[in-house]
């Protein structure tokens, strides 16, 4: 039986209060400052109070790993300490803000620790570590297909003492907000080298550079998701000093691959806690409305979907602590097999947990008025973030025939 240390323990049981005296109560409060906002994507007061009284309460920076640990005050977690209290904050779709815990910053953060130089360090990862700016992370382009990060085709080329940008990326998640300062940007500076994966380099380029330029806010089945937002933007002839390369030319993929396997684990503890959620709120309604002369709770079909629900929720969890586990003793690559597992299961199958719930709330279900709709909009979403399911199944259904066959 797997068991949480004392540390993630004490601070789950931190985060649960935080959560009942400081979130839910104040879901309506949010969603009326968002409305009425003259900016969607400026930063709300409630916000920024309530990020005050999270760190007071040592609640701040809760993702970051332990090898990090001189980043945070709680001395870092293990994927597996982590994955507890991400999935608490997944039940409100806003929170993971309030703690300094939100995509795409986590992992811009943890891009910056791992591959940043000094000064990159200071500059941008000590105000992202304070929660006074945000940043975002460019990779995906409207004009090939992304799922192939190797596709990319955003032109990097170097000039003089400089970096020279040209090309088109979309759904790019904080773009649109007030507070973000910095880009990290995956262009191809090497078209011709033999090897596809190190014709890619990631630059640093920070907002406001002459040439960056944000074209439209996208929205996902009708949410724009404000304040962060997902935009298309574009660079022409954008210039920016060679020291802004992260890790050196050349080295974009192998930077992708390692953030973006963290980042989708993140997602996945996440949903976990919209999911219960959800299944705890439709338990309560049917245990309130009446059918032909009876409790909702009391029909077969609604029993069986409820069961259905809980069981697909414990399943899941335990995909995700077994994948956090492997991470944990083993390293990102090689748990690339529990990575593609856990983000190919989880989105669909939490999407599927909140329609059932949705339809036990009638037509309110698809409203504003209870959680689900922005939920399961996140949970669809994540089926195409961070990679397609498709592209992450072929490559498991690769791994897998070769580990087998072959015995």
């Amino acid at each position: 039986m797997y068991q949480h240390s004392e540390k993630s323990r004490q601070l789950l049981a931190r985060l649960k209060t935080f959560m009942d005296e400081n979130i839910y109560p104040n879901e309506q409060a949010y969603a009326e400052q968002l409305h009425n906002a003259s900016n969607r994507f400026a930063a709300l007061p409630l916000m920024d109070e309530l990020k005050g009284k999270a760190r007071a309460a040592g609640l701040w920076n809760l993702f970051v790993p332990e090898d990090h640990a001189e980043y945070c005050d709680h001395g870092g977690l293990s994927f597996f300490d982590y994955a507890p209290l991400a999935e608490e904050m997944g039940r409100v779709v806003w929170s993971p803000e309030v703690f300094n815990c939100n995509a795409p910053d986590t992992g811009n953060m943890e891009v910056l620790m791992n591959f940043g130089t000094a000064a990159q360090k200071e500059q941008w990862l000590k105000p992202l570590l304070e929660g006074e700016i945000r940043s975002s992370y460019a990779m995906t382009e409207p004009q090939v297909a992304s799922s192939d990060a190797t596709n990319v085709q955003l032109q990097i080329r170097k000039e003089g003492d400089e970096w020279v940008l040209n090309g088109r990326k979309w759904f790019i998640t904080n773009a649109m907000n007030e507070r973000t300062q910095i880009f990290i940007v995956m262009g191809k500076s090497d078209p011709d080298n033999p090897s596809r994966h190190l014709q890619q380099t990631q630059v640093l380029v920070p907002k406001g550079t002459p040439g960056l330029k944000i074209i439209r806010p996208l929205t996902t089945l009708g949410y724009d998701d404000a304040p962060i937002g997902h935009a298309e933007i574009v660079l022409e002839d954008v210039r920016v000093p060679l020291e802004n390369v992260l890790l050196g030319e050349g080295r974009g993929f192998e930077i992708a691959q390692s953030r973006l396997g963290p980042g989708r684990m993140h997602h996945c503890m996440r949903l976990i806690g919209s999911a219960q959620r959800s299944l705890e709120l439709a338990c309560k309604r049917v245990e309130e409305r009446e059918t032909f002369g009876r409790k909702l709770s009391k029909h077969q079909s609604i029993r069986e979907e409820i069961s259905r629900s809980f069981s697909e929720i414990e399943m899941a969890r335990l995909l995700v602590l077994k994948t956090c586990h492997k991470i944990d003793t083993q390293g990102v690559p090689a748990s690339i097999d529990m990575i593609a597992a856990t983000k190919t299961t989880i989105p669909l199958l939490v999407q599927n947990v909140i329609d059932r719930c949705m339809q036990m709330h009638g037509a309110g279900g698809l409203t504003e008025d209870y959680c689900m709709a922005e939920a399961f909009n996140y949970a669809r979403w994540c089926r195409q973030a961070d990679g397609p399911d498709q592209v992450h199944q072929m490559a498991l259904g690769k791994q897998i025939i070769d580990r087998y066959a072959k015995v």
